[in-house]
């Protein structure tokens, strides 16, 4: 079943106010409200993008992440950049070994 692309515009752009709507009367960080308003927002985002690639062969700018209870777990990690900071610690000012920071363990032997 195909879906009108101008239809399913005129959703999302409902889907973006009613969003807007629920944000502005939100009743606390957790309102169950703004989060079905996000839902249907997103749904209706996804209707559009779809539609809009199969009658016109276009996709819009935008992607939905996609939601992962694992995501917030992993906040703690360390990713690649805090791994390579680590690294810089024994680097002088030009980037390169500071030669009082090596340990030679026969110096003065």
């Amino acid at each position: 079943m195909t879906v009108d692309p101008r239809a399913a515009l005129d959703r999302l752009v409902a889907a973006l106010e009613a969003h807007y709507a629920a944000v502005l009367a939100k009743q606390g960080d957790d309102d169950p409200v703004v989060d079905d308003a996000y839902d249907v927002l997103a749904d209706a985002f996804e209707v559009y993008d779809d539609a809009l690639g199969t009658e016109h062969g276009e996709a819009t700018p935008f992607y939905l992440a996609e939601e992962d209870d694992e995501d917030d777990e992993d906040d703690d990690d360390l990713d690649e950049d805090d791994l390579d900071d680590e690294d810089d610690d024994d680097l002088d000012e030009h980037g390169e070994v500071d030669d009082d920071d090596l340990a030679y363990p026969h110096a003065g032997a």
